[in-house]
């Protein structure tokens, strides 16, 4: 091997470490390999260089480190190349409309990545073509990119995050001049441009060049001022938001969201919520917390109840650490925290969203070009409410990518897209920003619980009376862990031949009646006419839905940015069954079955969900 380091005695695997210290130019990264190989740590060197991080839907998402399978400068400068000439392919334009580049405030000293100097190198790349970057000065939430991007008209947008994963990790996510998340074919065309673009350019390294630029511009005020003059237009009960006496706490979990938050109360002239002091600050050690993800409930937000009690507040949001995903729990009667589920806040929320459009828009007729959006594997609450209220409500695939890019197609159809919400706590309330967002989404939850508070109500009796009305629809959603794909292929693969009997698919789960099956890694859909299905299917993701006779649904599916298996089940009930014990038993019972049958026998080697 070069540079006077011994062979590890595998071809293909010192090449890729001889090609990687000649392209390298971050001098800790080049030393952490460099020692690696010294010291024969082979393990070490496969799990860095034996495979590259797979460009998706959802851009990258790694740990940091060294090699070609993490997110450190070359590989995000190899990345941004890629992305650079792919877009210089589709757009004849570039040069005049430019891009933008925002990051939060992780942080890996080790190897002396960390979102800003992500950023920083991907702007340079692009100022090296003579492609205008507008790269944020300071860190931001995620959605203030993709507002951004359509503010703009800009060509594309780049955020660098890893939102709510752990520490260690970092990613790269990309927005489409349409300002929703990338789709196919774009990914496959980026990845491929990637591959074609491993060499740095002779200016990609030089960030300090490119950060004096005139083509590099500073959006942060500019975006700042118009997206919360953006969302001001949601809020619809200011003289009810300035005489609240309804406390909230907020916490940020250690991320970007602190400072959007209290503006954007400010903005809806709300009382501002009581910060969690340990939190409230960027820290990418996370240190309070074991996972900086608000999904993951009480752990997560212990110092918000601790503050609240203080404090003498009734409700408490948080954001993940990049601000595009919301969490909210209220105090019971009883002195316990109810965390709500993101299927209970996408009920609340978009029962709170159609009201007050409603109140806008009294002419019967208007409702007929207005929409909302949910994933399939979320609640279909939304579908029961548009169902009695007389709107549009569409199921696209798992994702805000397809939520986004669906929402822009009725947009520019002159239809009203009002509300889009999955379940893993993530909200779109308005049509500036085509992607998830716990800010706006913060503010508009803020000024719901001040206007039930005038009505003698809370967040958990006006759930209940949207259930009431609708109908109730109880969920239960939770994962295993699996690092190992084998594992995960021979499930599918078994669900697919179920009884040994090829392309036969279960008719029954211990007791409980399969009514249909829709597979959306390889098209099927017995509830079509010609058993093909009509949402767009992925053959590098694994996801079957079954319905059951009982009004049960149920979807199993793999993550496609952490190494889980997760399943997601609803049982929706008719208005008037309000018998919520013997509905949630019902579930119970068949979530228990669905495990009994359908993940067995690799349940074995699944780790359960870490409590």
């Amino acid at each position: 091997m070069d540079k006077g380091l011994p062979s590890t005695g595998d071809i293909k695997l010192d090449e890729a470490v001889r090609q990687w210290l000649e392209f390298d130019k971050n001098p800790k990264t080049v030393s952490l390999v460099q020692n690696l190989v010294k010291e024969g740590s082979l393990d070490a060197l496969q799990k860095c260089f034996s495979s590259r991080m797979e460009f998706g839907t959802a851009g990258l998402r790694a740990p940091m480190g060294p090699g070609t399978s993490c997110m450190n400068d070359l590989t995000i400068i190899q990345t941004t190349q890629g992305f650079c000439h792919y877009l210089e392919e589709c757009f004849g334009d570039l040069k005049e409309r430019g891009v933008v580049v925002g990051y939060d405030a992780r942080a890996h000293p080790a190897s002396g990545g960390g979102s800003r100097r992500f950023a920083s190198l991907a702007a340079a790349v692009f100022i090296s073509r003579g492609v205008p970057v507008h790269l944020f000065s300071d860190i931001t939430p995620t959605p203030f990119v993709p507002f951004t991007v359509s503010h703009l008209s800009l060509c594309a947008g780049i955020m660098v995050t890893a939102s709510h994963n752990p520490k260690e990790d970092n990613g790269y996510k990309v927005y489409w001049e349409n300002g929703a998340q990338i789709i196919s074919p774009h990914d496959k065309g980026i990845a491929k441009a990637i591959e074609e673009n491993l060499e740095p350019w002779p200016q990609s390294w030089n960030t300090e060049e490119a950060l004096k630029s005139p083509l590099l511009k500073d959006p942060y005020q500019d975006t700042y001022t118009e997206y919360f003059k953006a969302i001001q237009t949601h809020c619809h009960h200011r003289e009810i938001n300035k005489s609240s006496e309804v406390k909230i706490v907020h916490t940020s979990v250690h991320g970007v969201g602190h400072t959007f938050v209290q503006e954007a109360f400010k903005t809806f002239d709300l009382q501002p919520p009581y910060a969690v002091e340990e939190q409230k600050d960027p820290d990418p050690e996370f240190p309070t917390v074991k996972y900086p993800n608000p999904e993951e409930g009480e752990g997560v937000l212990t110092l918000s109840f601790a503050l609240a009690e203080r404090k003498g507040a009734s409700v408490v949001l948080a954001n993940d650490p990049d601000a595009d995903r919301l969490a909210i729990a209220e105090k019971q009667k009883s002195g316990q925290w109810r965390v709500f589920s993101g299927n209970e806040l996408g009920a609340l929320l978009g029962w709170w969203m159609f009201r007050c459009w409603k109140n806008q828009n009294p002419e019967a007729a208007a409702v007929k070009n207005l929409y909302m959006l949910s994933s399939t594997v979320s609640s279909k609450i939304l579908r029961a409410i548009a169902v009695k209220e007389g709107f549009h409500f569409e199921e696209t695939l798992t994702g805000f990518k397809w939520m986004g890019n669906r929402a822009r197609d009725l947009l520019n159809k002159g239809k009203t897209v009002l509300f889009a919400f999955e379940e893993a706590i993530g909200y779109m309330c308005s049509p500036f920003v085509l992607d998830k967002d716990g800010v706006s989404g913060a503010a508009i939850a803020g000024e719901m619980i001040s206007y039930l508070a005038t009505k003698d109500t809370s967040l958990s009796k006006q759930l209940t009376a949207v259930y009431e009305q609708y109908g109730y629809h109880i969920s239960k959603n939770s994962y295993f862990i699996c690092h190992d794909q084998a594992v995960i292929r021979s499930l599918f693969e078994r669900l697919r031949n179920y009884g040994d009997q090829k392309g036969s698919y279960p008719t029954d789960c211990g007791g409980f009646s399969v009514s249909t099956v829709r597979d959306l890694t390889t098209g099927y859909d017995s509830n079509q006419p010609d058993n093909k299905a009509v949402l767009p299917t992925s053959k590098s993701s694994q996801m079957i839905t079954f319905n059951f006779s009982n009004g049960g649904v149920a979807t199993i599916r793999t993550s496609g940015t952490e190494p889980k298996l997760k399943y997601y089940t609803e049982l929706c009930a008719a208005p008037g069954d309000s018998d919520v014990a013997h509905l949630q038993k019902e579930l119970d019972r068949l979530v228990d079955a669905i495990i009994e049958n359908f993940f067995q026998p690799e349940k074995n080697k699944l780790q359960p969900k870490p409590e």
